[in-house]
């Protein structure tokens, strides 16, 4: 396959990455791939690295939040029970996660979820919610209460949370 066959994605790392051999030449990660508003269209992508370089940084310079591009092709599967996932040959960093306070303190949190942004304050628990566009959405009351913030909130304005 040539240059010209490989496929882009953007996406988010949400979750640890984790080394694909005991040398940890090899990486494995899992993208979260949203390519338009509507939830039902986001994917989680499992991806593999084998050049060792790139590896190296998959697994000492990500953290979950990160969002990426990455380069590639599709693994189709050989039979039923083996999974589909991405051969990553070229990766570039879009945007850094939020970072944490230095002394390990959780005070805020600026979160992803899907095509929404929500932010998480340590004083209250209340929810602010924005689509990624920066549309406003709502405040759910608690944590636990974002997913029916949401559902509401795409019924209201029909599919992928845009106003009709």
């Amino acid at each position: 396959m040539g240059d010209a066959d490989a496929i882009v994605l953007d996406g988010f790392l949400d979750e640890e990455t984790v080394p694909g051999d005991l040398h940890g030449s090899t990486a494995r990660f899992r993208l979260t791939v949203s390519p338009t508003d509507e939830r039902t269209d986001e994917m989680i992508l499992p991806c593999s690295v084998a050049d060792p370089e790139m590896a190296h940084q998959v697994l000492h310079e990500l953290t979950p939040g990160d969002q990426l591009r990455v380069t590639g092709y599709f693994r189709l599967p050989r039979t039923p029970d083996e999974p589909m996932w991405m051969v990553v040959t070229e990766l570039t960093l879009l945007q850094p996660a939020p970072t944490v306070d230095p002394t390990g303190a959780f005070t805020t949190m600026l979160e992803r979820y899907g095509p929404y942004v929500y932010y998480i304050d340590a004083d209250t628990d209340q929810v602010p919610v924005w689509t990624e566009a920066g549309a406003w959405v709502g405040v759910a009351d608690t944590p636990a209460d974002i997913g029916d913030l949401l559902d509401t909130y795409e019924q209201r304005h029909g599919v992928g949370g845009e106003q009709p």
